[in-house]
């Protein structure tokens, strides 16, 4: 955790992003994500959750599976919600409800950017589109989240979107697997939303920047697929100058070899020479000595001998002998780590990729660290994922300026809500996996 420097301050101040302040009313990883990584950086981030204000949630985040066990009997948040949410105020409101929309207006005129993640047209249909947000803060940010953004053909905007629906649009999913008639491969994880979050977190300091020059905000438009689309190299040139339709290759790559996956006597490595002085190195270290294969077109076209000639290297000898012998010879060849190999590596512990926070609900956790580092103004994590409604009265008191009795109010009639954690029972002892070890 990191210490506040001035203990007036709801959120301590450290990081790049310390005094920018972050409205997010996003939902379900890609909007949120944007919010966590510039709170991660020192960002005040107020995460504003709509009711129901208990389970099952408006943000489905909260209770996605895999959960862990919290301080009561029942009482249970998920993992996502952990990583993803730290370092975040929570304030519980009623959109529907007109002195609800007043109280996010007003949370808007104290704000630097808001995030939100739903279909284009629900903040209008709520009485709240991007004209009022200026009325109330010319300068500020608005960043939409969004499967196939705000504007194109009604039917695709009217569709649902998650992140598989993304990869499966934007292309992506179209070059992952095994040739046909494999199907398609997934990424592992939602990494289409997490990747738009980082776009969107982007975007919003840019208009941030903007508007700090300028005056004015503006909104920013980002569609799930496109941000995937913009990723894939080369993928619409091929296409519009030379008429090709780029296809799944397997684990091999279509223009770079050698650049594979191998098998060594216990596990997989990843074995990449693609470029003529590493072909050099890799081709010492083999034992391969036919030069015709250091034409780069030649060994395209004739991968299997160099293909047998790695595979038995590699099936010979361990990942650690592997990696020892690359680093000997600077060659490129690493291990495919698994989270167990990760949690034990020196070069993660080395750069504080793990760390160790306190959870409201679930207690002491351990999970990802933060990056990149930053030499002067590093980021951090200091707090836990909040409970809904956690914030509330810092927020609508300390920022705002509400009276207890207004407050006392506004929850009374359901418009702030919030769900405490049911009781303080022990919690059971975290199952922390230490580097090292």
């Amino acid at each position: 955790m990191l210490p506040g420097k001035d203990p007036s301050r709801i959120v301590p101040e450290f990081g790049p992003l310390a005094g920018v302040r972050v409205l997010e009313s996003a939902r379900f990883v890609a909007g949120p994500w944007a919010a966590t990584y510039l709170g991660e950086f020192g960002a005040e981030v107020i995460h504003v959750e709509g009711p129901p204000f208990e389970p099952p949630y408006a943000d489905p985040t909260r209770t996605l599976r895999p959960v862990l066990p919290g301080g009561a009997p029942g009482e249970s948040v998920s993992e996502s919600w952990v990583q993803y949410s730290r370092n975040k105020l929570s304030v519980g409101l009623d959109l529907r409800n007109p002195e609800g929309r007043r109280v996010f207006l007003d949370l808007a005129r104290r704000s630097d950017i808001w995030i939100e993640s739903s279909r284009p047209g629900t903040y209008d249909r709520l009485g709240l589109p991007d004209s009022d947000l200026w009325k109330a803060n010319p300068r500020l940010t608005i960043v939409h989240v969004s499967g196939y953004g705000r504007t194109g053909d009604a039917a695709r905007l009217a569709a649902p979107s998650y992140d598989l629906t993304a990869q499966a649009y934007s292309g992506y999913l179209s070059l992952q697997g095994e040739p046909d008639p494999n199907p398609p491969m997934r990424s592992g994880t939602a990494l289409n939303d997490t990747v738009t979050g980082l776009a969107a977190a982007t975007a919003g300091l840019m208009g941030y920047v903007s508007a700090q020059r300028t005056g004015r905000g503006q909104a920013v438009d980002v569609a799930q697929y496109e941000v995937f689309f913009i990723l894939l190299e080369n993928l619409a040139l091929d296409y519009f100058m030379r008429g090709v339709v780029r296809g799944r290759f397997g684990k091999a790559h279509a223009r770079l070899h050698p650049y594979d996956v191998h098998r060594a006597s216990d596990g997989w490595v990843v074995v990449a020479a693609p470029t003529p002085e590493s072909w050099e190195r890799l081709k010492a270290v083999i034992g391969f000595d036919d030069p015709a294969f250091d034409d780069r077109d030649y060994r395209l076209a004739h991968r299997e001998p160099v293909d047998r000639a790695i595979a038995a290297f590699c099936s010979a000898r361990t990942r650690d002998e592997l990696e020892r012998i690359a680093r000997e010879h600077d060659v490129a060849i690493n291990r495919v780590a698994d989270i167990s190999d990760l949690a034990r590596d020196p070069h993660f512990r080395e750069r504080g990729m793990f760390l160790e926070w306190t959870d409201p609900v679930a207690g002491p956790v351990k999970g990802a660290g933060v990056a990149p580092k930053f030499s002067e103004t590093p980021g951090g994590v200091w707090r836990g994922a909040p409970w809904l409604g956690q914030d509330n009265r810092a927020v609508l008191e300390g920022l705002l300026g509400y009276s207890a009795e207004r407050v006392d109010r506004l929850m009374g009639e359901g418009i702030v809500g919030e769900r405490r954690p049911a009781g303080d029972a022990p919690r059971p002892a975290p199952f922390f996996v230490r580097e090292g070890v």
